[in-house]
């Protein structure tokens, strides 16, 4: 643990910023399993965003294994460092006035309960996709299931692996024959109402 290290208070904080970018900064959470569909509905959600003139950022799994979590593998200690690398820097964008979205199998319950502790009340919402293995399994975009029924991937989510899901999500979206497009649409909607894309 570093010592002597003390945090040094700007004189710009969250709230100037996010009253700079007329909206309320949050973190949108998308945990399911791999083929889920996580990563589909946040890049249109985020695209919707963005036309609408709003400040985001989108987070994929596979994306910041390429740098930020590049030295990590997939065992449950690995998965574990992986999420609080990524809670660490969603409160960094939180912070500067942005709402971040990540996709993430983030499997373990106390993972996702760990970024929710780093942000203030109604900054964390906790979207599950919970769209059933066989499903997922159909879906396969990856070839991912396919090789760790084969042995080929070890401690592979909903596999060989667990897979915590939420018991109480801010928003849960099953598989019910709903496109992509209009869980983000209902996920927008949401965030209107709930007044995160109007002035704090």
């Amino acid at each position: 643990m570093a010592t002597n290290i003390l945090w040094h208070q700007h004189e710009v904080d969250k709230a100037r910023r996010a009253e700079a970018k007329s909206q309320r900064p949050a973190i949108i959470w998308f945990t399911g399993l791999s083929g889920s569909g996580k990563s589909t509905i946040a890049n249109l959600l985020e695209k919707k965003l963005v036309e609408e003139g709003k400040h985001t950022y989108l987070l994929d799994g596979d994306n910041v294994r390429h740098g930020l979590c590049g030295d990590l593998g997939f065992s449950n200690s690995d998965r574990v460092e992986n999420i609080r690398r990524i809670s660490e820097v969603a409160k960094l964008f939180v912070d500067s006035g942005l709402i971040v979205l990540t996709a993430f199998i983030s499997p373990f319950k106390t993972d996702r309960d760990f970024c929710r502790s780093l942000m203030q009340e109604n900054e964390f919402i906790e979207v599950f996709v919970d769209t059933p293995i066989e499903e997922c399994e159909k879906r396969d975009p990856k070839g991912l299931y396919q090789k760790a029924r084969q042995g080929d991937i070890k401690d592979f989510t909903g596999i060989d692996s667990n897979y915590e899901a939420p018991v109480d999500p801010e928003v849960h979206l099953t598989f019910s024959g709903q496109t992509p497009e209009q869980s983000a649409e209902m996920l927008y909607e949401m965030l209107i109402e709930k007044g995160y894309l109007t002035d704090v």
